[in-house]
């Protein structure tokens, strides 16, 4: 052979050696599970698009926590389903609303798992969408428009609410224009000067959310939700979003999806210094579960090169519904 040999293959000869030079890591201090609690009792319901993911009531929701716990998984995401919902999505900010109940519940349980509390309106109001809603019917069909300004007072108080149930970390999801401003302001003026916001900064109208929407029950009745999420086609928005969120006060930036979206990732970890979460949503996870189920596909090795992949692309957190397999998976 003509000079120069380059022998890349020296560096792969032995799983010793791959690991020595191994550029991306993957850790289960990376990742938050996401859990969904609900009303009643005795509810470990499984969600039927979500194999392997559950609806929780209150009373047992302890064994799932456990579980977590003992993973070493640091963080769960909080998702709340009401008994009852109305047009201002008060169980949001209710006191003894159901995910301040739980927070308070696991913050009981373990004092050191960090609670992060999704802060948005959707599953709490009865037309579904993310904010105050003004409606009108034509012809018989109902129309709406989500009104941005009213709602971030909603919003407010239902970050401080969960502050108060102690909540470590305020999450919201709602995408409306100063939300982040908003929140930081109620929380400053309430005491919860030292709560984090991890914002949802970069948030697209995505068709990758359809088995969250069962499990959260919060579909849209009505229109849907372009109007305030991105547009899966704009990147250079992406930065815009993410700058405005800087500026009023996030301390951790969000892109979801992740998987169709790593350029997104890649592109707002070269932008900005927050640390930055990826949301590998519900129809990552579905895809991934559904063709795992047929045998198509090893779903231990296409998960954790697709969670690594999100982390090479610039992510320091993971949110998946993956975090209890990976963790056992990464322990072996």
């Amino acid at each position: 052979m003509g000079f120069p040999i380059t022998r890349h293959r020296r560096l792969r000869g032995t799983a010793g050696i791959r690991g020595m030079v191994r550029e991306t890591i993957l850790n289960t201090l990376d990742f938050i599970q996401p859990i969904f609690v609900t009303y009643g009792a005795g509810v470990k319901s499984e969600i039927s698009s979500m194999p392997g993911v559950y609806h929780f009531s209150l009373d047992t929701l302890k064994a799932e926590v456990d579980e977590i716990a003992v993973l070493g998984i640091p963080a769960v995401l909080l998702f709340g389903i009401p008994e009852t919902k109305d047009a201002v999505g008060s169980s949001a900010f209710a006191e003894d609303g159901i995910v301040q109940e739980a927070t308070r519940l696991i913050k009981k349980w373990y004092p050191e798992l960090l609670v992060v509390a999704d802060t948005c309106l959707c599953e709490f109001t009865d037309h579904g969408h993310c904010g105050m809603v003004h409606t009108h019917t034509v012809d018989g069909v109902v129309h709406g428009d989500v009104i941005n300004d009213a709602s971030l007072d909603l919003l407010t108080r239902t970050a401080v609410s969960q502050a108060q149930a102690g909540a470590d970390i305020i999450a919201p999801s709602n995408m409306m224009d100063g939300f982040v401003h908003a929140i930081r302001a109620g929380l400053d003026e309430n005491g919860f000067e030292h709560v984090p916001i991890m914002s949802y900064s970069v948030k697209y109208a995505s068709a990758f959310y359809g088995p969250f929407r069962e499990a959260a029950d919060s579909a849209p009745q009505f229109g849907n939700r372009k109007t305030y999420q991105m547009d899966p086609a704009n990147l250079r928005e992406a930065i815009r979003e993410a700058d405005s969120d800087v500026l009023e006060g996030a301390d951790m930036l969000m892109v979801k999806p992740a998987l169709a979206y790593l350029d997104v990732i890649r592109t707002i970890r070269d932008q900005f210094d927050l640390p930055l979460v990826a949301y590998n949503v519900s129809g990552e996870y579905s895809m991934v579960k559904a063709a795992a189920l047929q045998g198509w596909i090893d779903e231990q090795a296409v998960v954790l090169e697709m969670l690594t992949g999100m982390k090479r692309a610039g992510a320091d957190i993971i949110i998946t519904y993956f975090a209890k397999d990976a963790a056992r998976w990464l322990r072996r």
